[in-house]
This record gives structure tokens, sequence and C-alpha cells, in this order.
């Protein structure tokens, strides 16, 4: 089923991220971890695709098996890294052949220890030629990433949503937001937006802080910020884990509630493979209802 239909039948819609394990036993565990959150009815997962394509074939059988053996909708990302059109042409066949309806089109980070994007030979340089090469092609419900801070390389913010309005115009029928922490940033970004004609809906990505080094390399990568007095609160116990666990779920609990009474059309929980914050979360949100 396409997201953007689901999206029209269920409010909100919980969505779930994951990424694709190294091992045979990381897809064990990820399997337990994705059936732990199956009682919460999620209107979809979405499995990421590793630099360059690294993860490519791993992506393609996740999101396969998640749908035939757990019963979920899933949508596999796809980016323009280190592909030739024809292989993108090949991936997306793959995907299809899954039986599974939605892809997230992304341009993509520059592989490890490259600092620029390179447009591949044959390939695309953009998200949204991606977006109109598989929108011309096959019958997917496509997804695309917003960023509420503003993407990393983008020079302004009027920029960037023109950028993000050229990928909508493309075929795009939702857009998943980069993590963010301060809520104001996803209410002028979606305002933003309806001014400039995009009026497709835009799901909020929240990301429960868990560990705070790895928080501070994700922002560094993705643009975020952490607002001054959350980053006190978590510099004063960084050396105390679940201290820092329950600082982290308190935040994003908070921060669902009130996107929720905002009319959010649902929350996509980037879950870092793991199901206790997002459960946490989930289950604090369902108390206060």
């Amino acid at each position: 089923m396409k997201i953007i239909d689901i999206l029209k039948q269920e409010k909100p819609a919980f969505s779930f991220e994951f990424f694709p394990p190294k091992d045979d036993i990381g897809f064990d565990q990820l399997f337990e971890t994705i059936n732990s959150l199956k009682p919460w009815n999620p209107a979809f997962v979405s499995v990421t695709y590793g630099a360059g394509g690294s993860t490519r074939s791993k992506t393609i059988d996740l999101v396969g098996r998640i749908k035939k053996q757990i019963g979920l909708e899933s949508m596999a990302h796809l980016t323009c890294v280190g592909h030739s059109s024809d292989e993108i042409l090949n991936a997306l066949r793959d995907i299809k052949k899954q039986n599974v309806d939605n892809v997230l089109a992304l341009r993509g980070d520059p592989p490890s220890g490259e600092k620029n994007f390179k447009k591949p030979d044959n390939g695309f340089g953009y998200a949204s030629e991606l977006v109109q090469f598989i929108s011309e092609n096959f019958s997917f419900c496509i997804g695309v990433a917003g960023y509420p801070e503003g993407h990393p390389e983008s020079s302004n913010r009027k920029e960037d949503l023109l950028h993000l309005k050229s990928k909508v115009l493309a075929g795009a029928s939702f857009i998943v937001t980069q993590l963010f922490f301060d809520n104001k940033y996803y209410i002028d970004f979606v305002a933003n937006l309806r001014k400039i004609g995009v009026d497709v809906p835009v799901i909020p990505g929240i990301m429960p802080i868990l560990n705070l080094k790895q928080i501070k390399r994700f922002i560094k990568m993705c643009g975020a910020k952490i607002p001054a007095d959350l980053m006190l609160r978590l510099e004063a116990v960084q050396d105390d884990p679940e201290s820092v666990y329950q600082i982290g779920i308190d935040h994003a609990t908070n921060q669902c509630e009130e996107l929720l009474m905002a009319g959010v059309p649902g929350i996509h929980f980037y879950t870092l493979n793991r199901s206790r914050a997002t459960l946490s979360v989930l289950e604090r949100l369902m108390m206060t209802k």
C-alpha cells in the first residue's frame, strides 16, 4: 500500500526507521526489534541505504522481508551516490519485485573519506532528478527528505525550500524531515513550505537522545541544533547513561505531544535499530491520551 494513502487513513501515522545490520545475527536481532514494535501498528517502516549504495542488496532484501514475514508496509531508501541511471533502474526493479510500493529518494551523503558529493557518471546530481526518473518509470509512492533547520550545504533557507519544492514538483508525494530538537523549526518549516505552494504531508522525524557523544556526531552531519538548556542538562549527567536516557526520553515525549497537538500527519522515529527508547516514548504518549 502506498504511504500517501496510509496517511489519509491513519492520523497520526507512526513510523520507524532502521538500517541493514552487518551480519545474520544482527538481522535476527533487528527482526526481534521490529516485532516488538509491531503491536503499535506502525503505518510503515523504512530502511536506510548505505553510503555509495554499500547496503543496496541488504536494504532491498530487508524491506521485502519486513513486508512478507512481518506484514508491515515498508519503504526502501535509494540514493544517487555511486550509481549510474542503469544501476538505479535495476535497483528499482528489484524493489518492485519485493512488492514494495514506497521509495524514499535521496541524493545521499558522500562516501566515507570524501567531503563533497560527486555526480556519478551517467547518474544523477540531485534528488529531484532521481525523483523524476522514478516517477517517469515506475508507479512507486515517492518520499523525500526535508531539513527544518536547513540543509548543511545550502547557502540559505529560501534556496533550500525551493530545492525541496523542485522534488515535490518532480513527483514526490510526502516529506520526512531530518531530526530536530526544537519544534519551532518544524512549525516554521512547514509554514514556509505552504507559502511557496508545497502542500504535501510533512512528517516530523524524531530521534530520542540516548548518548550525548553519539548525538553530537549526528547533529554535526545533518546541521541540527540541540537547545542550550537541553544541552546543559545532558552535559551535567553525560557520564550517567541512564540519566541521559531519561532526559532524552522526556524531551522526545514532550516534542511528540506538542507536535501531535499541532496536528502533524504522523511521527517518524529514528530508532537506531533499538526499540526501548521508541517504546518508552509511545507508552508515555498513550498515558497522556
